[in-house]
């Protein structure tokens, strides 16, 4: 069974999930994220970012607790039963298939593509900027059209979840301007909820409304991303991004 197509947002709730990895440090995450929220999660390299994203993802299961999506419980479903979507820093595109058929898998798995399929893979190349590209395969494209086409897919899937892990790291700072607001549109359009890992305090102010500040496997924080930035939010963070700052 497959998630219908949506346009709008979903409240997501970690209740008192824990998670971790052989050998590891036991991880908690506990949060709530308003319906079509936009939200930075910022950390520490190792600190569970990823690995928060991959549990509401499915990639990952908890050892306990609950992964709530629209008040659903989702834990136990498998990645492609949540109506999720994930874009990687890698673009997690096949190296085999074009720009097309890439876009595609977002509709059907085995590319068993109708009429009405092939106009949205039409639009959202459009949309994205990838229009006459669409014979290409990933290798004769820069790095900036890869994800490109990974958003592609996120436009025909319209699914009420975006997660993305770090996906415009690799990538310099025009063209993460233009990923930024590629999104930003995409979201104004669509009203998805979307998380987004990162590093960078500029690209979490530029599109994120709220932020999620992840330390030693937990959540450490939450506030507006304006709070963060401004130095109110959290003496973990601003130790975390430098800040030589005290708040009162």
């Amino acid at each position: 069974m497959t998630n219908p197509p949506s346009e709008h947002g979903a409240k997501i709730t970690l209740d008192s999930v824990r998670f971790s990895y052989p050998g590891g440090s036991p991880m908690a995450f506990d949060a709530t994220i308003a319906s079509s929220d936009i939200v930075a999660v910022m950390g520490p390299s190792g600190s569970g970012k990823s690995t928060l994203l991959s549990l509401i993802a499915g990639f990952e299961e908890p050892l306990s607790g609950r992964i709530l999506i629209d008040d659903r419980d989702v834990s136990k479903l498998t990645p492609h039963r949540r109506p999720v979507s994930m874009v990687f820093q890698e673009n997690n595109l096949f190296a085999h298939l074009t720009v097309a058929q890439n876009v595609g898998l977002g509709r059907s798995p085995a590319l068993k593509l109708s009429a009405q399929d092939r106009d949205a893979i039409s639009e959202a190349l459009a949309r994205t900027g990838l229009a006459g590209k669409e014979d290409r395969l990933p290798r004769a494209l820069s790095g900036g059209e890869r994800q490109r086409v990974a958003l592609a897919r996120v436009l025909i899937r319209k699914r009420p979840v975006l997660l993305m892990d770090e996906p415009f790291a690799s990538l310099g700072p025009a063209l993460r301007d233009e990923m930024l607001d590629l999104i930003a549109a995409l979201h104004a359009e669509q009203k998805m909820t979307i998380l987004m890992a990162t590093h960078d305090p500029r690209d979490a102010s530029r599109l994120c409304k709220t932020m999620i500040f992840v330390a030693d496997g937990r959540v450490s924080a939450v506030g507006t991303t304006q709070a963060f930035i401004s130095g109110s939010a959290s003496k973990a963070f601003n130790r975390y991004i430098g800040a030589a700052r005290e708040i009162k």
